[in-house]
This record gives structure tokens, C-alpha cells and sequence, in this order.
């Protein structure tokens, strides 16, 4: 099981953090251990003092697959969930300043929590059009539509194929709205997304 992330797929996202907007898709990976299921708590690691929340919508792919052309790139939808891609800031800045890779400050161990249900593509209104969102300790911190994504659900699976062959069951996280800041142990997390029959909560963890 493989998890792609999408970096930097909202404009407003990208600007917060002072970054360009990308002509393509910035495409980085977690390992399997990155992923915190069934709404576990989230230990604070000690290699870093500015952990950040970036809460993102997932694609669960439905089959395998490379090469994936636009017409049938849907079919490999298996299901929506949603997930945090917690990252290591000053670390991130540290390596980004260096000209090196991020997965130390992206892929370690939990900083991927998951929520425990995903819903099939038809429980939805329009795949390019999904409301989803992030409150801590009970205050609405993000918000967003995944039509304001730069590169839609579409783009992404033929994007990412063309390198990676995908397999049943990898993951995609498909990049964060504007909002995302520091987390404190003692502070919980919820994320929510809309489908046809409402708001849901998707995934819980608390920060120790």
C-alpha cells in the first residue's frame, strides 16, 4: 500500500505559506507507518516544536491501474475518506532551505491519521464539489471545497500513474485549503466532510 500526497493543490493554501502556485502537481509519498487509524491519539515526536495540522480529502483507488487516461480515471475511486497530513514545519523549512527531500518532516511515524470510514463515490453530489473541514479543541480552523483544488480528482489519478502503478487499496491525500497551523498536546482534532445525507464526522485524535 502505497500513500501519494498532493502538495500545494490550493491556491490559497500555497500562498499562506509563501509558496508558488505549481504549473504541475507536487507529488511527495508516506510510508504505510505514517498512516494513525481508528482515531488514535497523536504523540507529539520530539524531533520537532512546530507540528502542523493540513487536513485533506483521500482517494482509496479502487484497482490497479497505470497510465490512467481522463475518461476512466473515476473508476479508480474506490471510496472518499479523509486524513491529516501532519507535518514537521521547521523541520520542512530546514530542508526545503537545503534543497532536500521532505519526508522526515512529512512521512514519519503517525503523522498521517485516517479516518475509519470512506464513503463511496455516489454518496456524494459531485466529486468536484465535496465540502470538508478541520475544528480544534471545537472551533472551525479550515474549510474547504475540493473545486477549488488546482489539479481535480481527475488530473491527480492520471498525474500520479504515470510514475507509480497504483494498486487496490493505496491512498492518495489529495492536498490541504488555507487555515493549517500548530498543534499543542492537549488539543483535539476533528474532521468533517458533506456528503448527500449531511455533515459527518470523519475522524477524531487528540494531541499528547
Amino acid at each position: 500500500m502505497k500513500i501519494i500526497c498532493i502538495g500545494r493543490n490550493y491556491a490559497a493554501h500555497a500562498a499562506e505559506l509563501g509558496n508558488e502556485r505549481p504549473s504541475r502537481p507536487v507529488v511527495f509519498m508516506k510510508p504505510p507507518t505514517a498512516i494513525l487509524p481508528n482515531n488514535k491519539p497523536f504523540y507529539y515526536p520530539e524531533f520537532s516544536e512546530d507540528i502542523h495540522f493540513e487536513v485533506e480529502l483521500v482517494v482509496k483507488v479502487a484497482k490497479n491501474g497505470r497510465h490512467v487516461q481522463p475518461e476512466f480515471a473515476m473508476d479508480y475511486v474506490a471510496g472518499i475518506g479523509l486524513g491529516i497530513d501532519f507535518t514537521a514545519r521547521d523541520l520542512q523549512s530546514q530542508l526545503k532551505l537545503k534543497g532536500h527531500p521532505w519526508e522526515i518532516a512529512k512521512g514519519f511515524d503517525n503523522s498521517a491519521p485516517l479516518s475509519p470510514q470512506f464513503f463511496a463515490p455516489d454518496d456524494f453530489a459531485d466529486l468536484n464539489d465535496i465540502e470538508f473541514g478541520l475544528r480544534k479543541n471545537d472551533e472551525e480552523v479550515q474549510h474547504g471545497h475540493s473545486r477549488n483544488m488546482l489539479f481535480p480528482l481527475t488530473e491527480i489519478i492520471c498525474y500520479v500513474s504515470q510514475y507509480f502503478r497504483l494498486q487496490k487499496g493505496d491512498l492518495i491525500f489529495t492536498g490541504t485549503p488555507e487555515g493549517v497551523g500548530p498543534v499543542q498536546p492537549g488539543d483535539e482534532l476533528v474532521g468533517f466532510l458533506v456528503t448527500k445525507d449531511g455533515e459527518q464526522e470523519m475522524l477524531r485524535t487528540r494531541v499528547k
